[in-house]
């Protein structure tokens, strides 16, 4: 079941809050329990093969955490260690079997040459969210960070079906304080912040996202066919598609966080303007969020401080200040680093392109973080340097996300190839046909030059002429959702006053007014009446 489904909104979510706040009048317990029953059936709805497979993998992880807990007074370092990495061991063959045998089987063939038979493996949703949750999870148990916790609770965090399909990525430490201390009664203030968010997300994914979803997918389902894609074509599919997923992935984690928040339960940010970043780091920091926060604790920093170690005990330079070696650069950053972001490719999906997908985004972390070092030393000042940077590496930043977006979204790497080419001008060059035709003498010359008029068939360019622009205003202009609502902490982390706004995110601070509830009732009705056509989202899968 899909959040920007009309069972979603009109029948589930709203029969879970009524029992919810009726039963929590009585008893918070029960209201608790209400809402594992309610995230069980949201989790069935879909398949109800799914509650079989997922709930005896939670079974196994509580099991595995109870034995760390018992074990942690009795300081058996050893055996401790042993019983942490037998459940990360799990949870990584649970992953590894669903998400990526058959994977695993196409590239042994790729390989080797191997013929391997492939089954129909039922893929349990929102997987991926819940393997990191459960490792995290059980590390933060080995680590002495989570002391007690029941089967109930447990569940609750593990299932609560807000955050299943598309994250965020959550600790326990930071949402069952939060349910043990919520009153599971009807709150205005929450409720209110909760369908605001909720209206806002919903707007973003069903006509922004799917609105020029359509317009973008036969660009790449011609490259898939191998048919060249030309310079302006192809750009329009990187920039078309960048836009795609930010509206569709910032509108889905808003609809997550105000669903949340209607229970009295507010989730961490997970999407803050990535687009606005001037550098690839900072669009790290502001895309998945969660994710970036996981892989950096539970992979990098343990990685890097092993290798750092390691040269230390070899008596070798390490990485950081004037004294920094390319051989520590090397081993102490850019490997971590790609190796870390490799993983994050491996994460979102089981196919090559999602594999160099990381690797290239790897290799941009590198060179960013190289750049950090060497940059500032060419500018006379920082004032001269950050002048010249922010304008600049807001250009960069987004070129190389549009790049990247490319091989995200094809389905094989040939296409991507294909379409990375046509950016290059390598497929050559054409413009749609009402501007050739209106440049008078200019379009023959145009023409002469190998300038072809008309864009590939299929290829809606006046409508694209409009999205994409407008898209990219709103992503790089508009305050976001979370600016809007600071002043309500919409999401764990976000104080007023709301800051880095560009049109003046205090001047439309929400507050629950007549003009604000007007407004967001004509946003709603917008999103409802796009509901039921074609849409895709797309981080389901993950």
């Amino acid at each position: 079941m899909l959040f920007n489904s009309y069972e979603f909104i009109f029948a589930f979510w709203p029969a879970a809050l009524a029992v919810f706040f009726v039963v929590g009048a009585i008893s918070r317990s029960w209201a608790l329990g209400w809402i594992i029953v309610a995230s069980l059936c949201f989790y069935a709805y879909w398949r109800p093969f799914n509650v079989l497979i997922i709930v005896p993998a939670l079974l196994i992880n509580f099991s595995v955490a109870k034995s760390l807990q018992k074990l942690a007074p009795l300081k058996k370092r050893n055996w401790s260690r042993a019983v942490l990495i037998t459940g990360i061991a799990f949870n990584v063959g649970f992953l590894g079997y669903f998400k990526y045998a058959n994977f695993a089987a196409t590239v042994a063939h790729d390989l080797f040459g191997r013929q391997l038979v492939l089954t129909e493996i039922i893929l349990p949703l929102g997987i991926s969210f819940i393997t990191f949750q459960m490792i995290a999870f059980l590390i933060d148990v080995h680590g002495g960070r989570i002391e007690s916790f029941s089967l109930r609770d447990f569940i609750l965090f593990a299932l609560f079906f807000p955050q299943l399909i598309a994250g965020p990525i959550v600790h326990y430490r930071e949402m069952m304080p939060q349910f043990h201390r919520a009153d599971c009664r009807f709150d205005t203030e929450n409720v209110s912040v909760g369908l605001t968010l909720f209206a806002f997300g919903l707007f973003k994914k069903v006509v922004l996202a799917d609105g020029i979803a359509p317009l973008i997918s036969p660009i790449y389902q011609q490259a898939a066919h191998g048919s060249p894609v030309s310079l302006v074509t192809a750009w329009m599919a990187a920039v078309g598609f960048t836009m795609q997923i930010y509206f569709d992935f910032s509108g889905y984690t808003d609809m997550a966080l105000g669903i949340a928040r209607c229970f009295g339960i507010r989730l961490p940010q997970n999407f803050y303007s990535p687009l606005r970043a001037s550098n690839i780091i900072d669009f790290w920091l502001r895309w998945h969020i969660t994710l970036t926060r996981f892989l950096t604790a539970y992979i990098y920093n343990p990685l890097a401080l092993w290798l750092t170690r390691r040269r230390l005990a070899q008596r070798k330079p390490i990485y950081g200040g004037r004294k920094s070696t390319l051989g520590a650069y090397l081993e102490l950053l850019a490997f971590p680093t790609v190796f870390t972001m490799f993983l994050s490719g491996l994460w979102h999906g089981a196919g090559y392109t999602f594999l160099v997908w990381g690797l290239l985004h790897g290799v941009y972390l590198t060179i960013n973080h190289g750049w950090r070092q060497i940059g500032p030393r060419l500018w006379p000042d920082k004032e001269s340097y950050a002048r010249f940077m922010r304008p600049a590496g807001l250009a960069l930043t987004f070129v190389c996300v549009a790049v990247s977006m490319i091989i995200f979204r094809a389905t094989t790497m040939g296409s991507a190839i294909n379409l990375i080419g046509g950016m290059a001008g390598f497929n050559g060059v054409a413009l749609p046909t009402t501007i050739v035709d209106h440049l008078g003498p200019l379009s023959g010359w145009l023409r002469g030059v190998g300038v072809a008029g008309g864009l590939e068939p299929g290829v809606d360019a006046n409508k694209l002429a409009l999205w994409i622009p407008g898209l990219t205003i709103i992503a790089l202009t508009f305050p976001n959702t979370l600016q809007v609502l600071a002043r309500y902490e919409p999401a764990l982390g976000i104080k007023a006053p709301a800051d880095e706004s560009r049109i003046g995110a205090r001047a439309i601070a929400w507050s629950a007014t007549p003009a604000w509830a007007i407004i967001l009732s004509v946003i709603a009705a917008v999103g409802v009446f796009h509901l039921g056509g074609e849409s895709e989202f797309l981080y389901w899968q993950f």
